[in-house]
């Protein structure tokens, strides 16, 4: 037996895929590349497969980790990634598959960019210069929901860098934020507070999450 750690990519239409149809879409993939997936033993045996750090709906990935385990019959990681691209959906793609490096607790955070486009010129570098300006400030206070309820928390101190800069009628924000089982802030919650915090309206908004970094803010592997 021996434990791999997939990278995908998650886009296009896939996007809208649910977490519970991923895992479900994930296993048939498995199945039906005939990879020699490791089950867990008792009366209730399944395979060993695990999502590291789900990505929200709606959100497109460039690199989202999935861990799986398999009985190691000479199967090559090319091979893995090979036979699974053969039989995932569009929008669900395979672009490495190496030996985990680091513990899933390892994550603490995660770099995004966003682009936000708008009705005109002017309200893009509107956008672009005040959010720099709130960020900067060190306060933006929006209501987060958590297993204990829903609070009012400042979503500045859960930003580790951030950056605005307008392109014609586009904003494309960089940003790394806190990604975590003790501390997590989504780029919609982020995005969406600072709308409401400057009185503005995206036309269309996109957000891709770029990797998952370390503590350090070195590339989680």
């Amino acid at each position: 037996m021996r434990s791999i750690r997939l990278w995908y990519k998650k886009s296009g239409l896939a996007i809208y895929t649910s977490h519970l149809d991923m895992n479900r879409c994930f296993t048939r993939a498995v199945r039906r590349a005939e990879i020699p997936l490791w089950y867990t033993e008792g009366f209730n045996p399944h395979p060993y497969m695990t999502f590291l750090m789900p990505l929200p709906l709606g959100q497109t990935g460039m690199r989202e980790p999935l861990d799986i385990r398999i009985e190691d019959d000479g199967i090559t990681n090319k091979e893995i990634r090979e036979r699974m691209n053969s039989v995932l959906p569009d929008g669900l793609e395979i672009v490495d598959a190496s030996k985990p490096e680091n513990k899933p607790n390892e994550i603490a955070a995660a770099e995004y960019e966003i682009t936000a486009a708008f009705a005109s010129v002017d309200e893009a570098k509107r956008f672009a210069s005040e959010s720099e300006s709130v960020m900067n400030g060190g306060i933006l206070n929006a209501e987060k929901r958590s297993k204990r309820g829903i609070k009012t928390v400042n979503l500045c101190e859960m930003v580790r860098s951030f950056s605005a800069a307008q392109s014609g009628e586009k904003v494309i924000i960089s940003a790394v934020l806190a990604s975590g089982n003790t501390v997590n802030l989504n780029a919609d919650l982020l995005i969406n507070a600072l709308f409401a915090e400057l009185s503005a309206t995206a036309e269309a908004v996109e957000i891709v999450r770029i990797k998952l970094l370390k503590e350090d803010l070195k590339i989680f592997e």
